[in-house]
């Protein structure tokens, strides 16, 4: 996570942050376009999380559900007006692209697939997004109807010649993608939270819900190739999780998903 020092104008933020940001260091650590996220060094730390209105319904909704359950930080407040904010409380220790842990890769690999079987056995009863399967499915097929996916973003490790046969993949196969698994959605290095290699708390819940478990798996493969510039851990990260409990197949598909969001 890079913090980037800023200064702000504490009146264009609503009122209900203003005592928070007053006198506080302020850092950019967003890492999209779609969404400005600052740190508030103070007290004990903040995140500001703001989008366009209703981006961040879920997220925050997800983030108070894991939270409950002891897996993602607090939701101090969410606000729905001209645009989305979503302040949570700072978890304890720094993401898993952190300069120590990059360098000891065998472990965090490791330790990245036990978290994901740990999530992967919750409960999900009281899951406030049950559908994600179905959610998923219809956004690609509306990004597809609308020509908007990018054909550069092929997962490295399962790309296809073409978007269209990876259309044919979904329309073949994204019906066997089941929906019966705690799912974090987009489980990638920099959303997982360690301090002193234990896990401390899962941050960006706004893709989580009640899916199918290679959602996960497909973004925690990508994501050490990505973080780690190699594919040689796909073998020992679907080890650790539990090779019996991965389909190949199931994987390709997600991939072929992934083409359209």
């Amino acid at each position: 996570m890079t913090l980037t020092p800023i200064k702000i104008n504490t009146d264009e933020y609503p009122v209900e942050f203003r005592s928070i940001l007053t006198n506080a260091k302020i850092y950019d650590s967003s890492c999209s376009a779609e969404a400005k996220v600052i740190f508030i060094d103070k007290d004990n730390g903040y995140f500001l999380k703001s989008a366009e209105k209703g981006a961040l319904e879920r997220e925050a909704a997800m983030t108070k559900y894991f939270h409950a359950k002891n897996l993602s930080a607090e939701v101090l407040c969410y606000i729905s007006d001209k645009r989305d904010w979503l302040l949570t409380a700072k978890i304890h220790g720094a993401d898993g692209t952190a300069v120590k842990r990059l360098e000891q890769p065998e472990r965090l690999c490791d330790l990245f697939a036990e978290t994901l079987v740990l999530l992967h056995s919750e409960d999900f009863s009281g899951c406030p997004v049950q559908n994600h399967t179905e959610r998923y499915l219809d956004k690609a097929k509306q990004n597809k109807l609308a020509d908007t996916f990018d054909k550069s973003n092929f997962p490295d490790s399962w790309g296809y010649t073409s978007t269209e046969e990876a259309w044919t993949v979904v329309e073949s196969r994204g019906h066997l993608l089941k929906t019966n698994t705690l799912l974090h959605g987009d489980y990638c290095l920099p959303n997982i939270i360690l301090n002193n290699w234990q896990f401390s708390g899962f941050i960006d819940l706004g893709c989580g819900g009640v899916g199918d478990c290679h959602v996960d798996i497909f973004w925690a493969i990508w994501s050490l190739y990505w973080n780690l510039h190699t594919h040689n851990y796909r073998k020992r990260f679907i080890d650790a999780y539990g090779r019996g409990k991965v389909e190949e197949d199931m994987l390709r598909v997600v991939a072929a998903v992934e083409v359209f969001l």
